[in-house]
């Protein structure tokens, strides 16, 4: 299984998801409630479960902007500190949640998860087109059964648009274009390109931009591990290329955005988006591509859920076969594994309450 990198931003939910009311998710196995204060709008991560009998925070309610224990009436402030118990004015010193740093950035809620002395807001990867007025965006997110390095695998080697996704996204050229590949160890990057100068138009873009024909088509990926992968797509017919000054006025672009966020080693959220710079009042266009997208986004799930309960199966020590398409897969899992091990050598040792 892919190691939890514990010292890391993730995207915890879209920022629309976390108002008035508790939301929970899991992430690298901590139950965390997420809901918006009532003073200044901030986005607050406590850790769900009460410090009396570990009762989910969640199945509580929010009184102004503390949380009720819905089961012993235990309440906490946005810092975690518990303010009232039922039965006695003294409140026990060590009657506190764990609090968590939280980023709202382009329309995600990132949450740390690690040692809170080095949450570095700066360090939160960007997706700034989610929440341009010059984009028009799409999205949701889709809960997988599977170990999060296989769906970091899944978007770092397209060419399985070729066969998965075929009729939808995918036509021939994915997979007879290859690929270049460029890592930067330091920084946790890796970027995958495919330029295909002549190819079928799949239906995701034929029915959004109205192109009759074939196309050029360019996939450019950047992944920054653990947790954000972009697609760079431009698509335009057939010798459209960008102007001598770096314009590209004739083309169609969008930008494909996902947060993979492990929740457990056997879960992971698939956050989803895809942005455009074309057609951006078109109700109809915005539907089409939400619903197309979603429907290769479950043909994903569908995919890695049977290919983690085969992986679950095997005798130990069996053999993978690599060849050039995973290079950036291969180089994420490299990152992962670094970052994995160094969060564990500054992990802080927390004591349960």
């Amino acid at each position: 299984m892919t190691a939890f990198a514990k010292n890391q931003w993730y995207v915890a939910a879209y920022g629309r998801e976390i108002g008035r009311e508790l939301l929970g998710r899991t992430i690298l196995d901590e139950p965390i409630a997420f809901y918006r204060a009532e003073s200044d709008d901030k986005v607050i991560a406590l850790a769900d479960r009460c410090v009396h009998r570990r009762y989910p925070l969640t199945a509580g309610r929010l009184d102004g902007d503390t949380v009720v224990c819905g089961y012993h009436g235990f309440t906490y402030d946005t810092g975690g500190t518990c303010v009232f118990v039922p039965g006695q004015k003294r409140v026990p010193r060590t009657a506190r949640v764990r609090s968590y740093p939280v980023v709202e950035q382009d329309s995600l809620v990132w949450v740390w998860i690690g040692d809170p002395a080095l949450a570095d807001p700066g360090a939160v990867p960007r997706a700034p087109w989610l929440a341009d007025p010059r984009w028009t965006t799409v999205g949701g997110m889709e809960p997988i059964d599977a170990d999060y390095g296989l769906l970091v695998d899944n978007l770092l080697d397209l060419s399985h648009e070729t066969y998965l996704h075929g009729g939808y996204i995918g036509t021939p050229e994915v997979a007879e274009t290859p690929i270049t590949t460029e890592v930067d160890e330091g920084a946790g990057v890796v970027r995958v390109s495919r330029h295909m100068d002549d190819a079928e138009c799949p239906p995701f873009y034929a029915r959004s931009t109205g192109i009759e024909g074939r196309i050029t088509r360019w996939q450019d990926i950047e992944y920054h591990a653990p947790c954000l992968y972009l697609l760079h797509s431009r698509i335009a017919p057939v010798g459209v290329l960008p102007e001598p000054d770096g314009s590209d006025p004739n083309a169609f672009h969008v930008e494909i955005t996902y947060a993979i966020t492990p929740s457990t080693d056997r879960h992971v959220y698939d956050f989803w988006a895809v942005s455009r710079d074309f057609a951006q009042d078109d109700e109809e266009v915005s539907t089409f591509l939400h619903d197309l997208n979603r429907t290769v986004v479950l043909q994903d799930v569908a995919a890695l859920n049977v290919l983690q309960k085969a992986l679950d199966t095997e005798r130990e020590g069996y053999q993978e076969l690599s060849i050039n398409i995973d290079t950036g897969g291969l180089a994420a899992r490299r990152i992962l594994a670094r970052l994995a091990a160094e969060g564990e050598k500054t992990a802080p040792v927390v004591a349960s309450p």
